[in-house]
């Protein structure tokens, strides 16, 4: 899969702006704060239903306006297309798809699948759990239709047990939302440990690709409690209830699900520099690019931001070339284009971001960046 055309309105800084994209290599380069970063964050929101930047999503919101859209036309591997769009007004959001509206936001994720490293990506290693969790779910909601139900009703068991830990039921009250619980949170942990066993050779062979000095990498996975036996999750929630009921919070489950990426020279996160925690984080995202396009055949958008300032230039061209090799529609964004990125992105698909939009002008650097 790849995009064709972006158009945004009222997103960030820009009033509006269209920009159509080629397959392959893709550098979008310009000035910082001219909205480089902006468009991938419309790719994101396609995907995923926020940004990867911190902050609330009010902040997406050009200054004095009621509403942003998204709106993009993608290329599908089998030669169809797909429009999708998205729009944000207040707390109302409306997804459709080829002039159709999505009953769910997820309809429309599901139809624009975007795997992204950003400068905040080194989190991904270095950072709590949830964040892994939700890079876990996202692969896993692409590659298993059934995944997302089970998720839904493990959330809604999280939420009765969260409300019933701040009363004085009983713990015949509980027994119900236990066995909800159980069943769907095992459900969910089983679809999670099929896609982790899937996704473990691809990470371990992509970060001995990018840190080979480290040694051999190992992904390790974590249910979220300890006994792995059918029925154990249930009978963890009886036993934990008295010390949640204290604590005020579900302590076992798979909402405290991780997993972890050790070395053989660095087996813990905290022995990994900045630096060797973006190239592993990296690692962990080009190989889930290359399970989804190994289960459903076709490749979701990699996006890469600000990548002349995340990595020197010889990971960049290792990288480059190894996507480039891969047939993977990406998108890249730098202030400058760097030497890695003139040498292998052909002049043909440069964009600039300037005050008045995104200009198409093939090759040529943008004022002041070399």
């Amino acid at each position: 899969m790849w995009v064709h055309t972006l158009r945004v309105t009222d997103l960030r800084r820009f009033d509006s702006a269209e920009v159509v994209f080629g397959p392959g290599l893709n550098l979008v380069v310009g000035p910082n704060g001219a909205g480089k970063t902006t468009l991938l964050e419309a790719l994101f929101l396609l995907s995923y239903g926020r940004s990867f930047r911190r902050g609330s999503r009010d902040s997406l919101l050009r200054m004095g306006a009621e509403r942003y859209t998204v709106h993009a036309r993608l290329q599908r591997a089998d030669g169809s297309s797909t429009r999708v769009g998205l729009e944000r007004h207040g707390n109302r959001w409306t997804a459709r798809a080829d002039e159709q509206d999505l009953a769910r936001l997820s309809d429309l994720y599901a139809r624009c699948a975007v795997c992204c490293f950003e400068p905040g990506s080194h989190e991904l290693i270095g950072g709590g759990g949830e964040g892994r969790r939700a890079f876990l779910d996202w692969g896993v909601f692409h590659v298993e239709p059934g995944f997302l139900p089970l998720w839904r009703r493990c959330q809604r068991a999280l939420e009765q047990r969260g409300a019933l830990l701040r009363t004085a039921a009983s713990p015949a009250e509980f027994a119900p939302w236990h066995e909800e619980l159980g069943r769907s949170g095992e459900a969910v942990d089983s679809l999670r440990r099929h896609y982790v066993a899937l996704l473990r050779p691809r990470i371990e062979a992509a970060a001995a690709f990018l840190l080979p000095e480290l040694g051999p990498a190992t992904l390790a996975y974590q249910a979220g409690w300890d006994d792995p036996t059918p029925g154990a999750l249930a009978a963890t929630l009886d036993r934990e209830l008295e010390r949640d009921r204290r604590r005020g919070l579900t302590s076992r489950g798979p909402h405290r699900a991780d997993w972890q990426l050790g070395f053989e020279r660095a087996p813990r996160r905290e022995h990994l520099s900045r630096g060797q925690e973006k190239l592993a984080a990296l690692a962990c995202v080009l190989a889930q690019a290359e399970l989804h396009q190994d289960t459903l055949g076709e490749w979701p958008i990699v996006a890469l931001d600000d990548l002349p300032s995340e990595l020197d230039h010889a990971h960049q061209a290792r990288v480059l070339d190894r996507l480039a090799r891969s047939g993977a529609q990406v998108l890249i964004t730098g202030t400058e284009a760097s030497p890695p990125l003139r040498d292998r992105i052909p002049a043909a698909a440069w964009f600039h971001v300037e005050p008045d939009g995104v200009r198409h002008r093939p090759g040529e650097s943008p004022a002041g960046t070399g």
